[in-house]
């Protein structure tokens, strides 16, 4: 398989608008990041790959009307695929598009941060890809731990997710070092 890459955009749909922990303190920055890194693939000819999740949450659902692109982000895409588990491989025909086209490595950003973007990093090495993870082009909320009761906010989650991800399943990159090639 080529180093060609493929951006993976996963989950960037409007059903997260109606989620509860909906926030958009952190919203501008992602856009920008998210914008840059797909407008920056289809201008070097790379396949962008729209993943949305379907699931029984109501927002979530597909009569919901919700589970489609928000409506900021670029048209460039090559595909989509419907997913309804975290991670973008399982029962969704991504490894075989891929690798029909010869793609050894993907970048991936979306929403959320420690769930479906780290879940389908993992996978994805699980398989044989090499991962580019850019948390800039990341979205997460912040979070309270079930048992202790402790609030972690945006950073702490991302700063996790690099951490259990760099040099295990990924490399941790910006979107102008994938740009870049680097």
């Amino acid at each position: 398989m080529s180093d060609r890459p493929a951006v993976l955009v996963i989950d960037v749909q409007q059903s997260f608008l109606h989620a509860p922990y909906w926030r958009e303190d952190d919203l501008p920055a992602f856009r920008e990041r998210l914008v840059a890194l797909i407008e920056g693939a289809a201008a070097r000819g790379w396949p962008v790959v729209r993943i949305l999740h379907e699931d029984g949450d109501a927002h979530f659902t597909a009569d919901s009307g919700l589970v489609r692109p928000m409506d900021w982000v670029p048209g460039h895409h090559d595909v989509v695929f419907k997913k309804h588990v975290h991670n973008a491989f399982t029962g969704t025909g991504l490894e075989a598009w891929l690798r029909r086209r010869g793609i050894g490595r993907v970048v991936v950003a979306g929403i959320r941060s420690e769930q479906c973007c780290e879940t389908t990093t993992r996978v994805a090495s699980d398989l044989g890809f090499s991962v580019d993870y850019v948390t800039e082009a990341t979205l997460t909320f912040p979070m309270i731990h079930a048992t202790s009761g402790r609030r972690y906010d945006v950073q702490d989650i991302k700063q996790r997710t690099e951490l259990v991800l760099d040099g295990r399943f990924a490399r941790i990159r910006t979107v102008a070092d994938v740009l870049a090639g680097a």
